[in-house]
Order: C-alpha cells, then sequence, then structure tokens
C-alpha cells in the first residue's frame, strides 16, 4: 500500500464533517427540488433592484482581480456605522471572519466559550484550531449573559462568542443588557458579538458601537435583511489594532470584485432595506399564526425566522420536521437539549408560506401517529 504525506496531528484527528447539510445535498438525495426553501435563514426577498442593476452593469468587469484593499467596502460601511474605516474588515461573511478570529484568540487547548446549541460554524472553526470549546446552557430560550460570564472568569478563556440576535432561537437581549455584560469581561477576553441579524431586531437591541474597546468584535452580513448570502460578504467593526491584526492573516483575494461592489450599492439603498424588514415583520406574523392554528407555541423573534415549539420533546420534533422535509418543506430545528423542542422556520414568499401552512397540519399527525 502507498504511503501517504501525513497531516498534521491536529487536522488529523478532527473528524470529517461540516456543520450544516445544504438543501442542495438534500435536494440531490432526494432526486427532486423543495418546494419551499425556508430552512437556512436566507432572504428570498433578495437583493435590492438597484444592487441587481449595479452587478449586471458590472459583470463583464468580473475578469479582474478584486481590490485586495475591499477599499470601496470599507468605506462605505464606515460611513453606515459611523466609524473609521481603520475600524472595518472585510471578509467571506461572518463565517470568513470567524475563521480568522479562532486563529487569532484561540491557541490549542485554550477555552473558548460559547452557549450549547449556538451557531454551529462558529465551534467548527475553534475545533479547527484546536481549542476546547466551553457550552453553556441556553436560560429561557435566550443565550445566558450571567452562565457565559462565570464560564469565562472560570476558564480564564481568550474568547467568547455571543450572537444578538441569536440564532437558533430568534431572541435578544436589550442593549443595555449586552453592554453590561461586555463591562464585566475581563479586559483580556476577546467578545465576537455576532450581529447577524441586526437589521431585523430592535434597534434598542444593538449598543452604541465604541471602537476604543479593545476587547469587542462586532461582526455584520450583508446574507439576511440585504438578500445577499450568495455572494459571501460581510464585516467586522473593531478597534483599530484589532483591525490591524485581522489583516495579518486574512485571504486578501477572498471576497470577489462583484461581493464588494454588491455590498457598497446595498448599504446605499436602506430604502430597500426598510421595505424587507416590514416584509419579514408580516412574514413572522404569519409564520406564529400557522403555529397556533396548529396548537403550537411561537417563540418572540428578532431575526427573519420563527422557532416553533412543539411542544413535546427533540424526538417528536425530528418527526415534525422530517414529515415536512418529505413534504418538500425544507425547514431546519435546533439539536441541543432544551431547545431541540422546537422547529425553525424562515421568512419566505407568500406562496412558501402558504405551502408550510398546508403541510404542517399533515407532518404533525404524520409525527403523532395519527
Amino acid at each position: 500500500m502507498r504511503q501517504r504525506p501525513a497531516l498534521t496531528p491536529l487536522v488529523g484527528a478532527l473528524p470529517s464533517t461540516v456543520p450544516f447539510v445544504g438543501p442542495e445535498a438534500q435536494e440531490r438525495e432526494r432526486g427532486r427540488p423543495f418546494r419551499a426553501r425556508i430552512g437556512a435563514n436566507e432572504s428570498s426577498f433578495g437583493p435590492s433592484p438597484r444592487v441587481i442593476a449595479r452587478m449586471e452593469s458590472v459583470a463583464r468587469d468580473q475578469w479582474m482581480y478584486c481590490d485586495p484593499d475591499n477599499y470601496d467596502l470599507k468605506q462605505a460601511a464606515a460611513r453606515h456605522l459611523g466609524v473609521s474605516a481603520e475600524n472595518v474588515v472585510v471578509g467571506e461573511g461572518i463565517d470568513g471572519l470567524l475563521s480568522l478570529v479562532a486563529r487569532m484568540y484561540a491557541a490549542p487547548g485554550d477555552a473558548v466559550v460559547t452557549s450549547l446549541g449556538a451557531y454551529p460554524t462558529f465551534n467548527f472553526h475553534i475545533a479547527g484550531v484546536g481549542g476546547r470549546l466551553v457550552t453553556v446552557p441556553y436560560e429561557t430560550d435566550k443565550e445566558s449573559l450571567d452562565g457565559l460570564l462565570a464560564a469565562v472568569v472560570r476558564e480564564k478563556a481568550p474568547l467568547v462568542y455571543l450572537s444578538n440576535p441569536d440564532n437558533p432561537m430568534g431572541s435578544w437581549w436589550e442593549a443595555s443588557e449586552v453592554t453590561r455584560f461586555i463591562e464585566a469581561l475581563p479586559e483580556t477576553t476577546m467578545l465576537v458579538l455576532d450581529e447577524a441579524y441586526g437589521e431585523l431586531g430592535p434597534a434598542s437591541a444593538l449598543p452604541p458601537i465604541d471602537v476604543a474597546r479593545p476587547n469587542v468584535i462586532r461582526m455584520r452580513t450583508f446574507s439576511k435583511a440585504y438578500g445577499l448570502a450568495g455572494i459571501r460578504c460581510g464585516y467586522a467593526v473593531a478597534e483599530a489594532e484589532v483591525i490591524r491584526d485581522f489583516e495579518k492573516i486574512r485571504n486578501h483575494y477572498g471576497v470577489s470584485r462583484m461581493a464588494q461592489i454588491a455590498g457598497v450599492e446595498a448599504l446605499a439603498d436602506q430604502d430597500w432595506l426598510r421595505s424587507v424588514v416590514a416584509r419579514v415583520a408580516a412574514g413572522r406574523t404569519r409564520i406564529a399564526g400557522t403555529a397556533e392554528t396548529n396548537g403550537l407555541k411561537p417563540l418572540p423573534s428578532a431575526t427573519n425566522f420563527v422557532t416553533i415549539d412543539c411542544g413535546q420533546d427533540g424526538a417528536f420534533a425530528l418527526k415534525v420536521l422530517q414529515n415536512l422535509l418529505s413534504r418538500d418543506v425544507f425547514i431546519r430545528k435546533p439539536m441541543a437539549p432544551g431547545l431541540d423542542r422546537c422547529i425553525r422556520v424562515s421568512v419566505g414568499l407568500d406562496h412558501e408560506l402558504d405551502i408550510f401552512a398546508e403541510e404542517l397540519p399533515g407532518a404533525l399527525a404524520a409525527a403523532r401517529g395519527n
């Protein structure tokens, strides 16, 4: 048998898994498409017409490499948030930025704190650098700020992750509580504050941006409210020296020319953003109403999805999910203990929410064995 080049011990010890099985993989396995794609928290309303027109106009220019400085998008994001461009770094969505954060702040064996059931891609990147995950259970379907803080102090953790608003439960903390958490953190602990859904929740959930504080990184994305999940583009805001540290290791050609142009145009069209936020709110109301009509409990949401308590255990909720998948309705669900009693339904177009409303009663009946 031929010998093989050796992996590093760290990579060799990792499982061959990815955080998500995409709907495309499920469609290939099923041999047919979903009728309602309402599981990945995308915006099926899409990007603004202004963004689409701009992307079409520059399609011929994609033979050129992107600007490795991301200059125009950095400037636009800085203006949007009222900070300097030296406080902004652009990356391949929040996922790409999380990979950099893991490399920057988590050495092999370091304790890294997050919530049990929170965004799994963060965990994936921490495992990839040999960090040791310390997870804190949710409390009343919200990430536990006090629990996270206690774990950070106990473990002397160099890194902690918090999403606000939260995925997968849709919950949120008011800005005053997030600020209290930040001020209580040790100065040596870096907080990743994931605000992927920040545009969709109440303004009162977003603390003022303080770029003088060296232990907070705020992350935003074009994947949710701006309807550009497919271009993989996001940005982080932090103290200038922290941003310079990102520059040491980021993939300088990682964000495509098209993504940079689309991001600039998306930020410029805040009227479209406001219209999407209104449509998302209406969609959340529809999903909640469908859940209540079927005897289920929708949880309050500040995101573009609604998490629905199925009223039994995780095994029952999994059956509901599987029955909806078999009816060509793509949704997802939390898997962590205590959260796994729920399913999670993204806001979609009206006809997709019609399909969900039509198919949910049958999926529930089948799960109950009726």
